[in-house]
């Protein structure tokens, strides 16, 4: 399942958010966006998943233009994202919040529970707290609740919002070591992330974006040692 941005314009009124941006997410890879706020990382992902329309340019799903489909219909065809701010809901229990995920999909009841099975193999604390209500949740766990219910809808490619945005460190170093367990099942992740040190080093390939732009593109593992990504992005000042 192969993802391609090519040229992609993306506008907020005026404003220019992304100005020409081609990118490629190959199958099997988890590819990261880096950059400082403003960069345009979010809109990127909005923009991918169908809740931003593209100016102009073209995103290619699987060999298809996906350009004008709708958000809903990109689900149906594999892609599925965990948003910023992670968006759950707060007044609905654990097990509602995960099944609104598979809520497009018509396959048997069996098939539902194999994978709420899933995605309590990889967040435990998530079926601890069942019945709980969303919105009494730690951060943490809300984020791990955003991600199983990204995966109820059986992503080829998962598209993940700054997911260690706002955690304490070890909760960030768990969610990390699950984005790559996710990774190993076979899906693809396209993941956006102000935590450039974890990220790089995930990550397959990355890219740098500044004010709408790619300005860099290589591995990650280069991009970890590179002097001026380290100064910019992994120093004392990096977040």
């Amino acid at each position: 399942m192969r993802l391609e941005i090519k040229d992609l314009h993306v506008h907020y009124g005026k404003i220019e958010a992304i100005k020409g941006i081609s990118i490629v997410v190959n199958e099997g890879e988890i590819v990261t966006l880096i950059g400082a706020n403003g960069a345009g990382k979010t809109t990127m992902l909005k923009t991918i998943s169908g809740l931003r329309p593209a100016t102009s340019g073209q995103i290619i799903f699987n060999g298809e233009d996906i350009t004008g489909v709708p958000a809903h219909k990109r689900v149906d065809l594999g892609l599925s994202q965990a948003p910023e701010g992670r968006g759950i809901f707060p007044g609905m229990t654990v097990l509602e919040n995960l099944e609104m995920g598979k809520f497009h999909r018509h396959d048997r009841k069996k098939e539902m529970a194999e994978d709420l099975d899933k995605v309590y193999t990889l967040f435990p604390r998530l079926k601890e707290r069942i019945s709980q209500a969303g919105g009494t949740l730690s951060g943490g766990e809300q984020q791990m609740l955003a991600i199983g219910r990204a995966l109820m809808a059986r992503p080829k490619v998962l598209l993940l919002d700054e997911p260690s945005m706002g955690l304490a460190p070890q909760m960030i170093a768990n969610i990390f070591r699950i984005i790559t367990e996710i990774n190993k099942t076979g899906v693809t992740i396209l993941l956006v992330e102000q935590n450039a040190q974890q990220a790089l080093q995930r990550a397959h390939r990355a890219y740098i974006l500044e004010t709408g732009n790619v300005v860099k593109e290589a591995k990650a593992s280069d991009l970890l040692n590179d002097p001026a990504v380290r100064e910019a992005y992994l120093g004392t000042g990096a977040h």
